[in-house]
């Protein structure tokens, strides 16, 4: 698929990521098989980067707005040797809004499944994100994910409006469905009816990392 020899400024779709992808789905997405390895702590990629922050015991996660990490997609070597120095990377969280057109939310899947791919060749160990849009999106986004995987998903800014907590709430239960995992990385609230109907499964809650800070600063 990929030319040896594009690999160039010329490579506007970044076909170095998928030099070794295995393809899944109808929409061949890049298969990505977790390290299934659970993180005991995580910062946001935009953090992380940042020339101050040393601590290095823990995983990096694109929980954040876009604009804050699609540097990492522009010039993904760029930041590699800095990702290196922690225990492992979420894969990216690209958006996927409601209004978005749906071609679009495909290749936001795409992207993150790519950087994803492309770290796992990289020797980073990378447990891959669960994004979901509306019902449409259930089609194809699990498409290259394993059954009995550890899978992150991302719930900040998610739970507090009706619509929107339906949306979470139905991702995470979807997500069981289809996936059928023991574990699942919390990054932000868990709704509490998910935790009581789903007893099988573990769920690993990690607290929004700017409110965490926060708080400790106003010492609460």
């Amino acid at each position: 698929m990929v030319n040896d020899n594009y690999e160039t400024k010329y490579d506007v779709f970044h076909s170095y990521l998928v030099r070794t992808a295995t393809y899944a789905g109808e929409e061949e997405f890049p298969a990505i098989k977790s390290c299934n390895e659970m993180p005991n702590k995580v910062v946001p990629f935009s953090e992380a980067m940042k020339s101050n922050y040393n601590d290095f015991d823990c995983w990096v996660c694109f929980y954040e707005l876009d604009y804050l990490f699609i540097r990492f997609w522009n010039d993904s070597k760029k930041y590699l040797p800095r990702l290196r120095k922690f225990k492992g990377v979420i894969s990216c969280d690209f958006s996927l809004y409601a209004n978005m057109p749906l071609v679009m939310q495909k290749y936001h899947i795409y992207m993150g499944r790519a950087l994803a791919n492309w770290l796992i060749d990289n020797n980073i160990k990378v447990i891959p994100n669960v994004r979901l849009g509306d019902e449409r999106t259930y089609k194809f986004a699990f498409d290259g994910l394993y059954k009995g995987d550890v899978v992150a998903i991302g719930t900040i800014g998610t739970t507090k409006r009706k619509e929107e907590r339906e949306l979470v709430v139905n991702a995470i239960k979807k997500t069981i469905e289809v996936l059928e995992p023991v574990d699942i990385v919390i990054y932000g609230s868990l709704p509490s009816d998910i935790k009581e109907n789903y007893p099988e499964v573990t769920f690993h809650v990690f607290e929004n990392y700017n409110f965490k800070k926060m708080k400790e600063k106003q010492h609460w």
